[in-house]
């Protein structure tokens, strides 16, 4: 366990002044990768080997990990590595394109069921426990179909009926479906709050009654609602970097939106603009004067702990743009209680 330790950090320590290690180094002319992951994998507990295959990938320099279809094949998907390749892909070579794409998709299945099952009790399951007592009320009250269901209850030796089960009918009007409009900032600080909304936006595009809008930006404005079918394939295609022009962004989502009074615009951001302020506020305060509810969400991740620039969050607050940070669950009980 020490060597394999010293092998990994005994590296960072002598870039740090300490003294070099000597159990040996990365340098692919001393150690064989696949081999000392899989050493690692038999010394350590699963939990503890993603902690050191974190460390080793993020903070040590240890790019050749990434160049090589072998040690990709070894490393244990979770969601930091997917970040890191995501990352990375644009500067990995063509050898490892396919096994970057297995470790995307079994980390975007595990976060889509996770998600699947928040989003589906958040926007249903709990408004569902209401959803009777809505229309038990004696206004919607149902005499000729209480009796039909209750005929057999009848007593003769009294002339009465007795009602077991109470017949209400349903006032509901009929209703445009909602549209939730995401617009999300590419920016590479945004990773992990794009992952999140791109799996989001997949699973709620599958959900009755609501019409799904997924557009990412940096200093272009690229709409991906059509690819919303495959997750992966969408993160894949994501170019992260860049500067970023939200003023465009919003202007071109402005232009998607039909039903102002049931739309819900979200934007996705550090808020760190690029183009015209005056522009951003100008589209915000039309947003929000035409009644589309909007929220600007500074981080859409598990962490929800955001570093955004917060003189830009409060004038958007101020011209009619919320701005908070949430978890993906909390976020699809928002969404729950604003489309009410």
């Amino acid at each position: 366990m020490d060597d394999a330790l010293e092998a990994l950090y005994g590296r960072a320590h002598a870039k740090r002044g300490f003294r070099a290690g000597q159990g040996g180094s990365l340098d692919p002319s001393k150690i064989v990768l696949p081999r000392w992951l899989d050493e690692m994998k038999q010394l350590f507990p699963a939990s503890v080997f993603e902690t050191i295959q974190n460390h080793a990938i993020e903070q040590l320099g240890m790019a050749e990990m990434l160049a090589n279809p072998e040690v990709l094949a070894r490393l244990e998907p979770n969601f930091d590595l997917m970040k890191v390749l995501l990352a990375f892909r644009g500067r990995a070579d063509a050898k490892v394109a396919e096994p970057i794409r297995l470790i995307v998709r079994k980390v975007t299945e595990e976060v889509e069921r996770r998600l699947t099952k928040q989003i589906s009790h958040s926007m249903s399951g709990s408004r569902n426990r209401f959803r009777d007592s809505q229309h038990r009320r004696m206004a919607n009250f149902d005499a000729p179909a209480t009796i039909r269901a209750n005929l057999r209850h009848y007593r003769p030796d009294r002339r009465q009926i007795l009602a077991e089960r109470l017949k209400f009918a349903s006032r509901q009007k009929r209703q445009l479906p909602w549209t939730i409009l995401l617009c999300v900032d590419q920016s590479a600080s945004m990773l992990g709050s794009l992952i999140h909304a791109v799996v989001m936006a997949a699973i709620l595009s599958a959900l009755p009654a609501l019409k799904v809008k997924l557009v990412v930006f940096d200093t272009a404005v690229v709409d991906l609602t059509d690819q919303l079918a495959d997750p992966v394939d969408l993160l894949l295609s994501v170019q992260l970097g860049g500067g970023t022009n939200i003023a465009r962004a919003i202007t071109y989502c402005e232009g998607l939106i039909d039903q102002p009074s049931r739309t819900v615009l979200a934007l996705i951001s550090d808020f760190e603009e690029g183009g015209s302020p005056a522009a951003l506020m100008r589209a915000v305060r039309r947003l929000a004067e035409a009644r589309v509810t909007l929220v600007g969400l500074a981080a859409l991740d598990e962490q929800s702990s955001p570093t955004f620039d917060r003189a830009m969050a409060a004038r958007l607050a101020e011209a009619g743009m919320p701005v908070v940070a949430m978890t993906p669950d909390r976020f699809a009980e928002w969404l729950s209680s604003a489309m009410k």
